[in-house]
Parts: C-alpha cells; structure tokens; sequence
C-alpha cells in the first residue's frame, strides 16, 4: 500500500517520540509498504503559531496528493491528525498536554487560555473523523475518555532495539536513562540519595535542559561520588548500563507510555516507578515486576534498599518483568496488522 505517516517536527529534541515515528515507518517499510513520511514544524512558542499550524493542518487533504493515490494515513501527533483523508488512522502518541493534564489556570497567560479554547475545539472536531482512533498508552485513551469523551484503544508497541536487550550479572547502582527535563524528575531520584542506607550507586543518563540544575543540586548534597550525570549514551553502552543495573528507576509524572519501563524489562530488571507516573503504570506490577512508590524521596530510598537488601528477589521480579514483556505480544507485526486491518 501507500501510506503517509504525519507527526510533528520539533528541532533539536529527540526522545521516545522520534523513536516511535522511526519504528512505525521502518515497520511499514519492512512490511513491503511504500511509505512517506510527513512532519509539521512546531514550536511551543508562541501560542499564534500554534493556532496557525492547526488552520493549515486541517485545511490538507492528503487523499491523491499530485495526483498519486494514498491508501491509508496515519497520524500520530498535534496537530498533524487534523488532516483529511477518507482512510485515516490516528495513533495518539498524546495531546497538547500544555492546555490538558500541564494546564494551570493559575498562572495561564491570555494567550495560553485562548489557545485552550482552540485545541479543546480542535480535537473534538477532528478526532472523530478517523476511521479509527488508537492510543499510543492506557494512559493516553484515559485522557482523551476524561477530557473529550473520546474511546480509543490503547496499542503498545516496542522500543527500539528490543532484540537486543539482555540480562547481565547485577552491579551495585541504579540506571535511569532519560531526557534531562523536569517533567522526568531526575531530581526526585537524586533527593533520594540523600536518604539511601545501602551503597547503592545513582546513574543517569540523557542531555537537556535540566543538566545544570542536576548537576548543582548533586553538588548542593555533596552527592558527587554517589550519584554521576553520564550525559549521552551509544546504544552499546546504554545496554550495557541496562544489563548490569541492579534495578532501573523511572518516576516521571504523568507519563504518556515510557520506553524504559520496556527496555528495563526486556533487560529482566525490576522497574522502581511512582504512583503517579501515568504510562509505567500500565506494566509494572507492584512487588512482582518491580516496585511502585509515592513520589516521594524516602519512599524511593527505602525501595532501592530493599531491593539491594534482596538482590534474589530482584533478579526475580527482572526475570518476571521480561515474562510480563512476552505475554503481553509487544511486537511491530501485531501493531501493523492492528492498524492497517483497522
């Protein structure tokens, strides 16, 4: 078939979000599909850009582009699922989560309120126009369920890499590979040193705007020699990581599905995340896959020092997360045929 995929274009940042786009179009491609793939620039700032992104998005029609028939579309982001096309598939990766679940009337701007309005409208207008609409996350079909009235079916797919992962004997620290950004809580996981009566060791990886704030609040602690910001990771070397971790962390808030619960479990490691951090929520099973905690950084402390204080019961959580892994059939053949059967 011809197939378009559309997502959006966000210079210099990467992420889950890049990896799924790369996965599904080299999924169809391996499939035997001719496919295109089209990005809309978007910025955050200003609200007026926005607004104009999504005027244009929705005045598309993406059914004979030059002429040349396109069998399906599918979108998966704001606002590019707005475009028009007879057999359009929508796979949420999420909302504009400034002017959902992120939105604080408090401290929201005139313009912020408007923009509001306008996504809020937006989103009830053209998501029911798919043929079918998918969620990239339970957490993400929530959301749309709570703030548009919207069913979608949540459709996992895996992370990159994933036949790769492997399971190595457990050293003595704590992995969390992630994007540097608030919203991730990389602080959470340091003001957990601060309270761990175990040796344990606090590695993280990952780049962004957070780097500096991190680095001086390790410095504030006097954390230096416990905890260690490794900045960017090759593959080999984030596998690695994984494969000798005694557990991995990953405590976001509100996450829309979260790659590392995944990877962390293709790694047969036990996944330490928090009660309200949305996507991971969906895989680890408390005290059978791996530990689920307030977000708070004495519960967190005293999880990794249970978990250093049992490494047998460890290591079995990280062998029943990758069985979890398995049942659950996360794989590209079944989310393919999911969406093109759709």
């Amino acid at each position: 078939m011809n197939i378009i995929v559309t997502a959006s274009q966000t210079p210099f940042i990467g992420g889950g979000a890049l990896n799924h786009i790369q996965g599904l179009v080299g999924a169809l491609q391996r499939d035997g599909h001719r496919v295109e793939l089209v990005r809309f620039p978007f910025q955050f700032q200003p609200e007026a850009s926005i607004q104009a992104l999504m005027r244009h998005c929705e005045s598309l029609d993406l059914s004979r582009p030059n002429g040349q028939r396109v069998d399906r579309l599918i979108s998966l982001q704001f606002p590019g699922y707005g475009v028009h096309h007879p057999h359009h598939i929508v796979w949420v990766m999420h909302q504009h989560r400034a002017v959902y679940e992120l939105y604080d009337p408090a401290h929201a701007s005139a313009e912020l309120q408007a923009l509001r309005a306008d996504v809020h409208a937006y989103d009830q207008r053209v998501l029911p126009r798919a043929r079918r609409l998918f969620a990239n996350s339970a957490r993400v079909a929530e959301r749309l369920q709570q703030y548009n009235g919207l069913a979608a079916q949540p459709l996992a797919h895996p992370p990159a890499l994933a036949e790769r992962f492997v399971c190595a004997e457990a050293q003595n620290y704590i992995f969390f590979p992630s994007r540097l950004e608030s919203l991730k809580r990389q602080h959470l996981l340091i003001e957990a040193a601060r309270h761990l009566r175990s040796p344990v060791a606090i590695l993280i990886a990952g780049t962004g705007g957070q780097q500096d704030a991190l680095q001086r609040l390790i410095a504030q602690h006097g954390l230096e020699q416990r905890v260690k910001l490794l900045g960017h990771l090759g593959e080999a070397e984030k596998l690695a990581f994984y494969a000798h971790a005694l557990a991995v962390f990953f405590g976001p808030f509100d996450e829309d599905y979260g790659y590392i619960t995944l990877e962390a479990m293709l790694a047969a490691k036990p996944v330490i995340t928090c009660t309200d951090s949305g996507g991971p929520l969906a895989f680890v099973i408390d005290g059978e896959t791996g530990l689920i905690v307030p977000p708070e950084p004495q519960a967190l402390a005293a999880a990794i020092d249970r978990l250093h204080s049992q490494p047998d019961a460890a290591a079995r959580m990280g062998r029943a997360g990758r069985a979890r892994y398995q049942q659950l059939g996360i794989d590209w053949r079944h989310t393919i045929d999911a969406l093109l059967q759709a």
